[in-house]
């Protein structure tokens, strides 16, 4: 079961973030959030997750925090909603840092949360394996279920 392979959420601290974190939750497995808000952080820390703090426009950050993940969790939301973004000139910058730590740190499958688009051509050449979840056709606790069912799946079968 792959569920219980390592997993970083990127955006634990959106709306959307916390409700993958809780689908998430209770299984087997390490779950990882990586957030901006120092608050948030603790409170994920308290529920027994490994938590980052920092500007998820740090690449570099944002890779070692997915050091040893077998995937990482994109939430789109994150690169737009008013946080700061210090390390990147916008959030196309943003996402390909994302791309670029998470395959030097080995990442084997993402799974993206966003909208029609899908996953940019960065992050679908960043990992083996990559499926996107259509965050404006799901309701929130949807594409979080959906999350953990992709997160469960032996194979994302070219998704």
């Amino acid at each position: 079961m792959l569920g219980t392979m390592p997993v970083v959420v990127v955006g634990a601290d959106t709306p959307l973030g916390a409700r993958v974190v809780a689908a998430l939750a209770g299984r087997a497995g390490e779950i990882r959030a990586f957030v901006s808000d120092e608050a948030a952080g603790a409170a994920l820390r308290e529920r027994g997750l490994k938590v980052a703090v920092g500007d998820v426009s740090d690449a570099s950050h944002v890779g070692a925090a997915a050091l040893g993940c077998f995937a990482a969790v994109l939430v789109e939301a994150c690169t737009t909603d008013g946080r700061a973004l210090d390390f990147a000139a916008d959030p196309a910058a943003v996402i390909d840092g994302w791309a670029g730590a998470l395959s030097e740190a080995g990442v084997r499958r993402i799974i993206w949360l966003g909208g029609a688009a899908g996953p940019p051509p960065p992050v679908r050449r960043a990992a083996p394996e990559v499926a996107g979840v259509r965050t404006d056709l799901l309701s929130a606790e949807a594409a979080a279920a959906e999350v953990a069912r992709l997160d469960d799946a032996a194979t994302l079968g070219g998704a």
